[in-house]
Order: structure tokens, then C-alpha cells, then sequence
């Protein structure tokens, strides 16, 4: 699959923009702050319905103007699909799929698959268990329509339930109707629990030579998965935890609170990694990502690198770059001389200037 073109209207900082991809390589570059990212941000926005940076579609408007416009044409399968989305300050987004308007984000599954990898990604194994289960989501969510939905049923629940832990307080009369949701939260969490269990198998079974190579093989990675509770036990300990979530107003188990460890050699590189470990193993993590994505849909994903070369050293980067040679890549960066010097073959290049493309 690849993105065949896209054009913006009142996003960000562009005005207006159309822009047209190769199947290939395509370089975005510029100096900071003139646009690139937010083109990635876009693709990403209009394949998945949520911005990388967890920004609110009132956020990414242009500046005093009510509404945006996303249009991106995708191939799959040498089939042509037209994506619309429209964003709105006060309003629900709306999203159609060659002129059909979709109700649900998650009908928009199957269309399209996007791997984001930015610098913040390299600090996904130091910073705190939120970045991992959003490692995690994000996949999930784009590979499995069922997870998708079972997710937004859980949060939701989870949301509702922790509204009602605020209100009990106030009305206990409330509380008989815990249960209702109680039974809820324990149906969308086992499965949620079970599909990263699975999830989690799967890399393990593709990152250990990647990294192995990265290291020099050197170093032997393994991730181990973390649930906050079993799916077998979760209902008994929510309801042992049921006094405790009284006292405090909100849900204190449950997947929302899931978390991996990626060990080397046996040592959890979360706490006792070097800098230099912790950022080879995020990169062994986002190219896992890329080749069980391969795997699981047949077809290429297609890959957001946002100014990630620059943080890597010359070996990493030949090694991201020659991983990458099959599959459509958008890369942001400030200059071409990463490109130049590894002898890399570039398809498209975009040059980004306060808001256009040279």
C-alpha cells in the first residue's frame, strides 16, 4: 500500500497544500518549524483518525478559521480509496471513504496501515509504562478491528466507572449500579489483556535478531509482558479493590494500568540501561513493529519518520535505512546529507518553507 497524494486546507500552518508521493522514498526537509512534521501528522490523522501527538482536532485548525480539511488518496492493492476528513473546533470530525460518510473511526480499519517513528519514540523504554501501552494501542488498533472496538468499549467504561466512584460520594444510593459496570470493565478487559499477551509473543519472535544485529550480537533482548492483573483474576480483585477505589474515586486495576519490560541479557534496560541500550532497543521495537506488520496484512505499511536520523548514530541509521528500502517512507529531516553520504536512494524530494513546498 502506499499514499498517493494529499491536500490540506486551514491545517496547521498551511493554507492550502497539495502535495503528490512516490511509491518510494520521499524527503521532506527544511529548517525547524516551517511544516514538515504537521504533513506527517496529517497522513497519520487521516489513517487513523488520531493525531501521533495526541493533539484535539481544534488544535491542529489553522489559526481563527472554524474547520479543516484533510483529503488523502490511498492504493491498496491497486485499488484507489479517498479519504476525507473534516475537522471541526466545536463539532465531531467527519470522515468519508470515496464520498461515503462513515459513522465509527473503526470503519475506517483495513483501509490503511502507518507506523509513526519520531524522536520521542527512542524514549519509549525510559519513560513511564503510559508511552508503552500507547505503543502498544496504536498497532493493535490499526491490525485488529475487534480490539479496536474492544478498546474504545473498555475506555469508555472505564471512563463512566470512574465517574460514578466521584458521584457515589455524593449519592450513595448509586452505588448498586457499580455492578453494571463492574461487568463490563471485566468483559472488554480479558480481552484486551489476551490480544497484548499475543501481541507481545509475536515481537518477541521477530526482535531478537534485529536487535542482536544492531548490538553486534552482543546483547540478547526479550520483552515480557506486565498485565496489571490476569484476565482469570481480574473480576475477583476488582471487587476485592472495591473499597479502595471508594476512598480515592477511581479505578485502581485494570489494563489501562498494563505495562512491558524489555530486558537485556536479563537486565531490565527500563531501570538499568544504559541511554545507549534503552535507544537500540526502541529501534529494535519500531522495526519489529514494521516487519509483524508485513506479516500480519500481507502488504507494507507505510512508514512516518519524523527527523528520527538525526538522533542516530552512522550505523544505526544505515541499518533503519536499508531496512527500509521496500516500503513507501516519508522522512522529515533539515538536510540531505544523511542521504548523500550513505548512498541512498531518494525517490521525491519536498522542500518546506514557512507553510508551502518549494
Amino acid at each position: 500500500m502506499f499514499v498517493e497524494s494529499i491536500e490540506l486546507k486551514n491545517y496547521r500552518n498551511f493554507d492550502s497544500l497539495s502535495m503528490h508521493f512516490d511509491k518510494g522514498t520521499n524527503i521532506l526537509y527544511g529548517d525547524n518549524a516551517q511544516g514538515k512534521t504537521n504533513v506527517l501528522e496529517a497522513i497519520y490523522l487521516c489513517g487513523t483518525t488520531k493525531s501521533h501527538k495526541g493533539s484535539k482536532d481544534r488544535e491542529v485548525i489553522h489559526f481563527q478559521e472554524e474547520e479543516s480539511h484533510i483529503r488523502m488518496f490511498v492504493n491498496k492493492s491497486d485499488i484507489s480509496y479517498k479519504i476525507d476528513m473534516h475537522l471541526k473546533k466545536n463539532k465531531t470530525k467527519g470522515i468519508a471513504i470515496n464520498g461515503i460518510p462513515i459513522k465509527k473511526a473503526r470503519d475506517l480499519f483495513g483501509v490503511v496501515n502507518i507506523i509513526f517513528f519520531s524522536p520521542e519514540d527512542l524514549y519509549i523504554i525510559k519513560n513511564g509504562p503510559g508511552e508503552r501501552r500507547r505503543f502498544l494501542d496504536s498497532e493493535l488498533c490499526q491490525l485488529d478491528a475487534i480490539y479496536l472496538k474492544d478498546l474504545a468499549n473498555y475506555n469508555h467504561v472505564l471512563h463512566q466507572r470512574n465517574k460514578l466512584l466521584k458521584d457515589i460520594s455524593f449519592y450513595p444510593e448509586l452505588e448498586d449500579t457499580l455492578d453494571v459496570w463492574d461487568k463490563q470493565m471485566v468483559l472488554y478487559g480479558m480481552k484486551i489483556i489476551e490480544e497484548r499477551k499475543k501481541f507481545i509473543e509475536k515481537l518477541n519472535g521477530i526482535i531478537i535478531d534485529i536487535h542482536s544485529t544492531l548490538s553486534g550480537n552482543k546483547e540478547v533482548i526479550t520483552l515480557l509482558y506486565e498485565p496489571n492483573i490476569s484476565s482469570e483474576n481480574f473480576k475477583e480483585q476488582l471487587e476485592k479493590n472495591k473499597e479502595k477505589d471508594f476512598k480515592f474515586k477511581i479505578t485502581s486495576i485494570g489494563p489501562h494500568k498494563d505495562d512491558f519490560c524489555v530486558k537485556i541479557n536479563d537486565i531490565d534496560i527500563r531501570k538499568f540501561g544504559s541511554q545507549g541500550q534503552q535507544r537500540t532497543a526502541a529501534l529494535s521495537l519500531k522495526l519489529s513493529e514494521i516487519y509483524l506488520v508485513e506479516k500480519m496484512i500481507k502488504d507494507t505499511p507505510i512508514l512516518l519518520l519524523d527527523d528520527v536520523l538525526s538522533e542516530l548514530d552512522r550505523n544505526r541509521q544505515n541499518y533503519l535505512l536499508n531496512s527500509i528500502r521496500d516500503i513507501q517512507t516519508m522522512i522529515t529531516c533539515t538536510g540531505l546529507d544523511d542521504f548523500v553520504n550513505n548512498q541512498f536512494q531518494i525517490h521525491k524530494v519536498f522542500h518546506v518553507v514557512e507553510g508551502s513546498i518549494d
